[in-house]
């Protein structure tokens, strides 16, 4: 079993893809626009170059995505759910850190908290709300 996180976006799909593999790296495993589907797929002939479905492994899961099409309710960006990221070392914190919060907003600056982790939180400039966490080594 797998866990995977699915977002939605209003028209900025690709380009927020495209940042996410800037990030992490790899390649698509899928990506299909709304005019590669069906012919009878409700969308107007504007919507046609949008992302129907994006897959995008990072590591052991998917990050997936699609934009909204124009039969979906409207978009509206929450706060109702964060990526949490388990880093690796304090190091990759940092870098991870760094790269996807340029251009968001820092909620928590990297610090050590007290449950013995090295932890940070942001809002990307996507406005996906995302923490990274690294478990320090007993002292």
């Amino acid at each position: 079993m797998a866990l995977n996180t699915y977002l939605t976006f209003d028209g900025n799909c690709r380009e927020a893809f495209e940042f996410y593999r800037s990030v992490f790296g790899g390649e698509f495993t899928s990506f299909q626009t709304f005019g590669d589907g069906p012919p009878d797929t409700p969308v107007s002939n504007a919507q046609k170059n949008l992302v129907m479905h994006v897959e995008l492994p990072i590591d052991s899961g998917v990050l997936m995505g699609s934009d909204r099409p124009d039969s979906a309710p409207p978009h509206a960006a929450g706060n109702n759910f964060s990526l949490s990221i388990e880093a690796e070392s304090r190091e990759q914190c940092d870098e991870l850190f760094a790269k996807l919060s340029a251009g968001g907003a820092v909620v928590m600056p990297l610090q050590e908290m007290f449950w013995g982790a090295y932890f940070g939180q942001w809002t990307d400039k996507f406005g996906i709300n995302w923490m990274v966490n690294y478990t320090l080594p007993a002292k």
